[in-house]
């Protein structure tokens, strides 16, 4: 489940927009028809010619926010005066895709543009919020002026129609599709990655043009030549198609809401220079639905009453989404229901299935109008929340939720394994359409939270302790976590025994709140005198765990408080319970994936969820190694915003992954699972295993902050002399009795040698949110040498002292191999 944040899976969202009276004919249903002017010759090459030489009979048009005429290939966009300097928001998606080359719906870009009029010529610009002064300051001129509009695209005007509805002009836009206009194609990373040269025009063509009330969808093939194609490689070529959504942005922008980063909110940034600052300061609003009391009821809201938003927020079920499903993706939607309660508002998010062909026939779910959950028939085991807002104010203008038919895959996957243990529902290779709805019915409500502008909350899960998530009153009281925006999955923890215990989240706690501070009016208030009260709901729940927010991290996490998929308050005693009820798991895996007639694939594809958790605890764990707690605050708050992790429980996790990881972890080698899903593998598969987090902890950022920890905190500081000499002496328990090392210990002990060569010999690879330090100029090479030294005279010890054969081979060649690590020029 889905970022990059705004890249973003990860993950997003639209709002709806209000139409007034002189707009009120944008509202008319399409209308395709052909055009009744009488066919005339062919205009005359430039020039501005009669309306109906130009908008034949033969024209085919489509009505809506432009009348788009087509005329054999020719696409013509009849745009309304009334339209020129109106700005629209263009996204540019990618539709359909080679293998290898994304996902279809995934955004490519998004800018505003404005159709401008200048002597014959249509221009279409780009227009730019990044910075911004009030039109009323003398500054405004500066900032246009650094702000100049570069030109999209140039059209000729090709005829202009004066008539009693209003007065528009004609321009021709095949080139603007069928051309490289590269803010409407394929983004730069894939040019560059797949070393595309230019467009090959023949093979590059319009689908179609269609027009809304309120946007315009393009759809264009292009194909790419380009040496490095991700699939396909004898045709030396990418073909994509292009979908690009034109939409009216309203003429009014909706009032902000400013940005905070201790309530978790997809927001986004302007500069702007005409605040009363000493510096250019960044200015961040949140992204989110329109949602206004009425008239009518401003006085029952004042009084606490609740009431019905002007405009509810509306998804609809997409017709292709198989008729058991739509009740749970529904229910998953209207669940947030309780959390706009809280923000004075019923009935705000309703669901409802689309219109049949018959009840509509204009219906689709391109129009901007209509937010949708769209069923995929697509073998990506995802779900996703993309959505359109408005730059200049942050406005959700619309979201499509996009639902792959094999997330029920990756649903069944982590259910099985977290909860069979527990769970006879989950003890079988296909679910009951109740369990794989409710497990649908939770990822649905997951996915709208982020269509409301709520991005991952990872920080959540560790406000429960431990012990409390098997408690079946706690958690049917709380759930398993205080956000459905966390990624706390299923209830691991809770044992045999443990009746009645629930095993997923809910809306919760903090996913009420955050939806209080984000949507509940303020009335009579600027979006600067707002953030006084915004700033009292914070500080009202400060220091509690249920209202933290912490963010997603990429890489290897450096707060471990914050990770995707754990529970609980403390990683070690958590991961203690999921590996215990993995090893319940593990020899009923057969039973319970047993298919009659059927292959051993289900079996292996379980056998691998069972090893991706038991990963998922180990790192868990580890990012409490070097670890460093981030807890936002402002100055008007007290104690720290960082602080490393205590030093006995960073010891107490170094326990941990020698008891359960480096000490070969005996439980996960079934013979019996193994002579039926391999001919080989089983040493290499626990090796990947073993070195993941053993690299993981042998991390240029971890080693770092563990000197500065020390250096900071001194004696209480787990330092990382003391972390190298825990990790050495673990790996290597065997030298100091002389006992036999069998082939996974070899391979472990091999595997660290090659990290202290790497650490030895390379430098830091830069990489997104990890912690920086010059390696060359660190305490780092200085303890892997000493530490390397002090193996070796350790090895040359036991080589009196073993009489096994493999183990003394393996001894002298680890001897060499630190001779050559210490001494590569001799």
């Amino acid at each position: 489940m889905n970022k990059q944040v705004s890249r973003v899976l990860a993950t997003c969202l639209l709002s709806i927009l209000f139409i007034n009276t002189s707009n009120a004919q944008f509202w008319k249903k399409k209308n395709k028809k052909k055009n009744n002017t009488e066919k005339a010759a062919p205009a005359k090459k430039g020039g501005i010619q009669p309306y109906s030489k130009v908008i034949t009979k033969d024209a085919i048009t489509d009505e809506g926010l432009f009348k788009v005429h087509k005329i054999d290939e020719n696409e013509f966009y009849e745009i309304p005066d009334s339209l020129f300097g109106r700005e629209m928001l263009m996204v540019t998606r990618i539709a359909k895709t080679a293998n290898g080359l994304g996902f279809g719906g995934g955004k490519a870009n998004t800018q505003v543009l404005k159709w401008e009029k200048k002597d014959k010529r249509v221009l279409l610009r780009v227009v730019s919020y990044k910075i911004y002064a009030a039109d009323s300051l003398p500054i405004h001129e500066a900032v246009m002026n650094s702000n100049f509009e570069p030109i999209l695209q140039s059209f000729e005007i090709k005829a202009i129609k004066k008539d009693s509805t209003g007065n528009s002009t004609v321009v021709q836009v095949n080139d603007l599709f069928e051309k490289d206009a590269k803010a409407l194609g394929l983004p730069e990373y894939y040019r560059k990655e797949y070393k595309i040269s230019r467009l090959d025009n023949d093979r590059s063509y319009i689908e179609s043009i269609k027009s809304y009330p309120l946007n315009i969808e393009a759809r264009h093939v292009k194909t790419y030549l380009a040496s490095n194609p991700p699939s396909n490689q004898t045709l030396g070529s990418i073909t994509v198609e292009m979908n690009n959504s034109m939409v009216l942005l309203p003429k009014e922008p909706m009032k902000r809401r400013y940005f905070d980063q201790r309530v978790g909110w997809f927001a986004r940034g302007q500069v702007d220079y005409g605040l009363d600052a000493q510096r250019s300061k960044t200015i961040t609003y949140l992204d989110r639905w329109r949602l206004e009391v009425k008239d009518e009821d401003l006085e029952k809201y004042k009084n606490g009453e609740l009431v019905e938003p002007k405009k509810q927020i509306v998804y609809y079920i997409d017709r292709a989404t198989p008729k058991k499903w739509v009740p749970y993706i529904k229910q998953g939607i209207e669940d947030w229901q309780v959390a706009f309660e809280e923000a004075g508002f019923k009935n705000a998010i309703i669901a409802k299935e689309a219109p049949t062909v018959e009840e509509d026939p204009e219906w689709s779910p391109e129009d901007v109008r209509f937010s949708t959950v769209r069923y995929l028939a697509s073998p990506i085991p995802n779900a996703n929340g993309p959505h359109v807002s408005d730059p200049r104010s942050g406005e959700i203008l619309e979201s499509d939720i996009n639902w792959y038919h094999n997330v029920m895959s990756l649903l069944r996957g982590w259910f099985f394994v977290q909860t069979a243990a527990i769970n006879p529902n989950a003890q079988r290779p296909e679910f009951d359409d109740e369990v794989m709805g409710r497990l649908i019915r939770f990822v649905s409500s997951h996915e709208v939270g982020h269509t409301l502008g709520l991005p991952h909350n990872m920080g959540s899960s560790p406000a429960y302790p431990v012990d409390s998530l098997r408690s079946a009153s706690f958690t049917k009281k709380y759930g398993t976590a205080p956000s459905i925006m966390d990624y706390a999955r299923f209830n691991y923890v809770a044992q045999p025994g443990d009746e009645g215990v629930a095993l997923m989240p809910n809306i919760g706690i903090y996913d009420k709140y955050a939806i209080k501070w984000g949507y509940k009016p303020i009335l009579n208030k600027t979006a600067e005198e707002e953030k006084e009260t915004l700033d009292s709901w914070i500080l009202a729940h400060e220091g509690d765990p249920l209202y933290r927010f912490g963010k997603q991290q990429w890489g290897s996490p450096i707060d471990p408080s914050s990770q995707t998929e754990d529970l609980g308050d403390d990683a070690v005693k958590a991961s203690q319970y999921g590996i215990a009820n993995l090893k319940r798991i593990v020899p009923n895996l057969i039973k319970w994936t047993y298919e009659k007639g059927e292959n051993y694939d289900n079996l292996s594809e379980m056998y691998g969820q069972v090893i991706s958790q038991y990963n998922r605890y180990m790192g868990h764990v580890t990012a409490n190694i070097g670890g460093v707690y981030e807890y936002y605050k402002t100055y008007d708050q007290e104690g720290a915003v960082y602080t490393h992790v205590a030093k006995d429980h960073q010891e107490k996790c170094m326990e941990f992954l020698q008891d359960e990881l480096f000490t070969t972890p005996d439980w996960l080698l079934d013979e019996t699972i193994f002579n039926k899903i391999e001919n080989a593998g089983a040493v290499e598969r626990l090796r990947k295993l073993q070195v993941r987090t053993l690299n993981n902890l042998l991390d240029f950022g971890r080693m770092a902050r563990l000197i500065e920890n020390e250096t900071v905190n001194g004696n209480k500081a787990y330092s990382l002399l003391a972390m190298m000499t825990d990790l050495r002496k673990g790996i290597f328990s065997e030298l100091s009795r002389g006992r036999t090392i069998d082939t996974y210990r070899r391979n472990l002990q091999r595997a660290y040698l090659d990290q202290m060569e790497y650490l030895m010999t390379n430098e830091q690879k830069r990489s997104w949110g990890s912690t920086s330090v010059d390696v060359s100029q660190s305490d780092i090479r200085a303890v892997v040498r000493g530490e390397l030294e002090t193996l070796q005279k350790t090895i040359k010890n036991a080589l009196y002292r073993t009489g096994d054969t493999m183990t003394k081979y393996h001894l002298k060649d680890m001897n060499e191999r630190i001779e050559q690590i210490l001494n590569p020029n001799k």
